[in-house]
């Protein structure tokens, strides 16, 4: 797997939609984005563009193509989890979870079903 890149707000939009549908026309992620709807060439655009980054890849029916993702989700919450860990918390895991818990992002029950995970990697 070559290089993940960032991706943009907007390319992340389209790659969430494009990740539930698993391929799909410019059209269907078209018809699964909110109100107001993007004009059809503003989509193809950034859908050309996510190729370009090697997100998705497509498949050519006559002038028609029909894209599916090469990256999949998992891969890129791996992607984005390391670059926050990295970028805003030196690494660690425990800076992390704590500024969650400062910011009340996460609620006792997370928190006990975190210590449950923890204990049960624990004991493997």
């Amino acid at each position: 797997m070559s290089q993940i890149k960032e991706l943009t707000r907007a390319e992340e939009q389209l790659m969430q939609i494009l990740w539930q549908l698993n391929k799909g026309y410019v059209k269907d992620v078209i018809d699964e984005l909110p109100e107001p709807k993007p004009a059809y060439n503003t989509v193809s655009t950034i859908i050309r563009i996510l190729e370009t980054k090697g997100f998705i890849d497509h498949k050519a029916y006559g002038k028609s193509h029909e894209y599916y993702p090469i990256i999949s989700k998992e891969q890129y919450q791996n992607f984005a989890t390391e670059k926050l860990l990295n970028g805003y918390f030196d690494n660690s895991v425990q800076h992390m979870f704590s500024y969650f818990v400062k910011k009340e992002k996460i609620d006792l029950k997370e928190a006990d079903e975190i210590l449950k995970l923890i204990e049960k990697l624990k004991n493997k």
